[in-house]
């Protein structure tokens, strides 16, 4: 179990504002077509552009549309599924690629940004982005670019993702604005006492858009009774389509509110709660953004350097020695899941324990009997 330092930080800061356009500035577009996460991930670097630019637009793909109008810094955002970056990616279609390119060159773009994950290519971005006349494209790129990038960027090994993205933005001249301070951040979200209640709370999310990276649903279920013998309120959340999941997580254990909350309302559960206890999914860098403390899950499948909660107290657990170490797994190749399904209910309640800052309720008898057993 790695330590961070155990206390929360203070109430976050209301999210940071782009510093007023300066005179004669660039529109600039910042393309980012994964995940939720991804997109909450790019945060710090759309609000430096946004600060140096006239307005600014994200390109996402689905999945990230939700998370790209919680940024600030986003004056207009474009949708688009890739099937170069989908994780279930449609065919390619001319008539798409067409659609796509005309909304682009209508933007009247003077620079564009393309972040992406370091085993992806930015490159066929690159080609949409010049085929729609914008002159100036920047992304980190290990392949040869040709004439499709003007600024060909190269990351530091096994930097974080959120790091990485702000490096690419301050490389093509742009800077977070004075008082920014880096961290991930969202506009705001919704009051979700109606939803949690007003007695604290840990909320335990068990889905993840790629199993790998999560507990088992029976693993999850244990984890939500342990913490309930603890003396933790236990609140489960999940997306709608995983009624199913949340319900049998929760048991009757735990308030469940699967499918009960867009992402705006997510952000407020997530925010209101003590801890998070979460695989290496969107939510989890939501969490981070709204500056809640994290129990990550962390599937050695992807690189922890890269991916961990942003710039808030974590604790990872899960063992990092797995044969599916580095693999980029989507479904579990080991049987057993051990990475996470090893986690034992005692690193459970001690990481949430570490990062609340008032302590629990005493254990229950249950818990003090069970544990005498163990």
């Amino acid at each position: 179990m790695n330590h961070t330092p155990p206390n929360p930080p203070p109430p976050p800061p209301p999210a940071p504002a782009p510093a007023p356009a300066r005179v004669n500035a660039p529109r600039t577009l910042v393309v980012r077509l994964d995940s939720a996460g991804d997109v909450l991930l790019a945060g710090p670097a759309i609000r430096a552009v946004a600060a140096g630019s006239a307005a600014t637009t994200l390109l996402c793909g689905p999945r990230g549309d939700a998370a790209g109008r919680l940024l600030p810094g986003v004056d207009d955002l474009v949708t688009h599924d890739a099937p170069w970056v989908s994780l279930s990616p449609p065919p390619v279609e001319r008539e798409a690629v067409d659609a796509l390119v005309e909304r682009l060159a209508a933007g009247r773009f003077d620079r564009a940004l393309i972040l992406a994950s370091f085993h992806q290519s930015p490159l066929p971005t690159a080609l949409l982005l010049k085929m729609a006349g914008v002159p100036w494209v920047g992304a980190d790129s290990e392949y040869y670019p040709g004439s499709l990038l003007d600024l060909r960027h190269r990351r530091a090994p096994y930097r974080h993702e959120a790091a990485a993205a702000l490096e690419l933005a301050e490389a093509a001249g742009f800077a977070l604005p004075p008082g920014d301070d880096g961290a991930l951040a969202i506009t705001g979200h919704p009051d979700t006492t109606a939803l949690t209640g007003d007695e604290p709370y840990v909320v335990v999310h068990p889905g993840a858009a790629v199993p790998a990276r999560t507990w088992s649903p029976q693993r999850a279920a244990r984890a939500v009774e342990a913490l309930a013998d603890a003396g933790h309120r236990v609140v489960v959340t999940g997306s709608q389509g995983e009624e199913a999941l949340t319900r049998r997580v929760a048991g009757r254990h735990a308030r469940d509110l699967g499918g009960r909350t867009g992402l705006p309302e997510l952000a407020g559960v997530l925010a209101r709660a003590r801890v998070v206890v979460a695989g290496n999914t969107g939510p989890a860098h939501l969490a981070a953004a709204v500056r809640t403390p994290i129990v990550s899950l962390f599937s050695p499948v992807v690189s922890a350097d890269r991916w961990l909660p942003y710039r808030v107290p974590h604790l990872r657990l899960g063992r990092q020695d797995t044969a599916c170490a580095g693999t980029r797994a989507r479904l579990c190749p080991v049987a057993g899941h051990p990475c996470l399904d090893s986690i034992t209910d005692d690193e459970v309640v001690s990481a949430v324990e570490a990062l609340t800052v008032t302590r629990p309720r005493a254990r229950t008898a249950r818990s003090a009997e069970r544990r005498a057993a163990a």
